[in-house]
């Protein structure tokens, strides 16, 4: 109990913060939704092309919160800024590494047989969200200092900060407010830059001028290129990172085979999508704070702690999910109509958030045991088992499902949704047995 007391003062401004940062995909989302329906699928179909690239970087770079938390319950302390630094010139390079893909979709919307209006919006969304991409990675490349100082309050403020101003930046630029000419839903993609950059900034200040960070100061402790540094963080952070592409681009793919669909369909799989991954933040903080305190208990060698916190947290991942479930199912009409008007939209909505409920259960579980290996370092071999539950289960069943009437009559959208349950079904067990195996050596 004295642990899981410790987890929740972790992950609660972990869960705010994440709360804060889904919340502007959210308000995108529902703005964009209201302003047409065509500007909904794009903004969808612009977000299935950049979360994938993005969220690579991101999961790379997340790596040194447990190298961090490490160090510090080890007392290592003269190695926590270097490290920082070395995830900076990451963020740099990988913010050089995603601008070109991402300006240059329009040959893949075009395959995708969109029509011209709904492919020009989603590459000028795209065209703006490029340029706020360093100040994305940046910022969470100094979250890999704060959280692993234990300090999540941090991040959770400027996140908030950030999506206090996307509100009104989001109003102004998709509606044409103050001046400026409406944009419809390219303005969703400037509006997050520019919130994003005002976050990243007022961080810089805060570490600046802050008496907790006077021994962890930027400048003062400026560090060079360092390639061992560099290749720790990367041996670490690469599967996780390959991890979370292979998750977020099985649910951008999704939403790219639905396109032939129509943009009815894109509009209500996108709204399940978003709904759904908000519930998702309770146990994705649950399994942050997880990775933060089992790397520090290890670093302070306290392994038997750690390996019965770890155990015991399936308990908490089962009573997360049987509250989330039962919302999504039981709210789905409502949540439906908190994005759209569309009648159409809200219906199929509704038909894929009950899937969507079920799929709840064990997305909870699987998030928990894989965040609980990060904190041992064990990363490679859970990797692999997402690679096979997502795109060797999950994409060719849906396939099957929505299109194909060789096991059921073509289920459209929802058959994609079955095959999202039985593929983080196969992730959960794999994960499961993996962390109870791994900490038993341990």
């Amino acid at each position: 109990m004295q642990e899981w007391k410790t987890l929740a003062q972790l992950g609660a401004p972990i869960l705010i913060a994440q709360l804060a940062q889904m919340a502007n995909g959210v308000i995108d989302t529902m703005m964009a939704g209201h302003a047409s329906a065509r500007d909904l699928a794009a903004v969808g179909i612009g977000t299935g092309l950049w979360i994938p690239v993005l969220l690579f970087f991101i999961g790379t770079l997340s790596s040194m919160q447990p190298l961090i938390s490490g160090h510090r319950g080890a007392e290592n302390f003269s190695r926590i800024m270097p490290l920082t630094w070395q995830g900076i010139y990451l963020a740099l390079i990988g913010s050089l590494i995603t601008a070109l893909p991402l300006t240059h979709v329009r040959p893949i919307l075009e395959i995708l047989q969109l029509d011209i209006q709904t492919t020009n919006i989603a590459q000028g969304y795209l065209n703006a969200l490029v340029l706020g991409v360093p100040a994305v990675l940046l910022l969470n490349a100094l979250r890999g200092l704060t959280d692993g100082l234990g300090h999540t309050r941090i991040i959770m403020a400027f996140s908030l900060l950030s999506t206090l101003l996307n509100l009104p930046l989001n109003y102004i630029f998709i509606f044409g407010k103050l001046g400026i000419p409406a944009m419809g839903g390219v303005g969703c993609g400037w509006a997050t830059t520019l919130s994003n950059w005002i976050a990243l900034l007022a961080l810089l200040a805060y570490l600046n001028r802050s008496k907790a960070y006077q021994g962890f100061h930027l400048i003062s402790d400026w560090a060079k290129p360092n390639w061992q540094d560099i290749k720790h963080i990367l041996h670490l952070g690469l599967p996780i990172g390959l991890t979370m592409f292979v998750e977020v681009s099985m649910f951008c793919m999704i939403a790219l085979f639905l396109s032939p669909l129509g943009p009815t369909v894109i509009a209500g799989h996108q709204i399940v999508l978003n709904a759904v991954s908000l519930f998702f933040m309770v146990p994705l903080s649950l399994g942050m704070a997880l990775t933060l305190r089992v790397s520090f208990l290890l670093g302070a060698k306290e392994n038997v702690k750690a390996r019965l916190l770890s155990r015991s947290a399936i308990f908490l991942a089962l009573g997360i999910a049987c509250i989330n479930a039962p919302f999504l199912f039981f709210g789905r009409k409502f949540i439906a109509q908190l994005y759209t008007d569309d009648v159409a939209v809200q219906t199929i909505a509704v038909q894929l958030l009950t899937l969507g409920a079920i799929f709840q259960i064990v997305d909870v579980i699987q998030v928990t045991m894989i965040n609980l290996l990060r904190g041992y370092k064990d990363t490679k071999l859970p990797m692999f088992f997402m690679l096979f539950s997502f795109w060797g289960v999950c994409l060719p069943l849906g396939y099957v499902l929505t299109f194909k009437d060789w096991l059921h009559a073509p289920l459209g959208a929802a058959g994609f949704w079955t095959a999202l349950i039985v593929g983080l079904s196969c992730a959960a067990c794999l994960l499961t047995l993996r962390m109870f195996r791994f900490t038993a050596k341990n």
